[in-house]
């Protein structure tokens, strides 16, 4: 991944992070991520679907209709072992871009 993508990977990290916890459904996976944020990040669903179809496809996560606590039918996303890996790296070069702006900030 190169550092641009960096940026870009955002969105996938925050889903593959929420889907550490265990299997959830795309709202839930919405709802989580604002929560946890104190509002400070929303993901809107013309971006949270395709990206979840996305690594879906990649097989980074998987799918599986089931119904929800409200008797509703949804996805419900689980993370495979190869999304495992990915997150770890995801993780990591966060870490990294982060650290750099950190820097640009300090010093700029």
């Amino acid at each position: 991944m190169g550092r641009s993508e960096h940026l870009l990977g955002t969105l996938e990290l925050l889903i593959l992070k929420t889907l550490e916890r265990g299997p959830n459904h795309g709202f839930g996976i919405t709802l989580h991520v604002e929560t946890v944020s104190d509002g400070l990040l929303r993901m809107e669903e013309g971006s949270l679907y395709p990206a979840l179809h996305r690594l879906e496809k990649d097989k980074l996560i998987r799918g599986a209709w089931r119904q929800t606590e409200n008797g509703r039918k949804a996805r419900f996303y689980t993370l495979t072992a190869a999304g495992e890996r990915r997150l770890a790296e995801a993780e990591t070069n966060w870490a990294a871009v982060s650290k750099g702006v950190q820097r640009v900030l300090r010093f700029a």
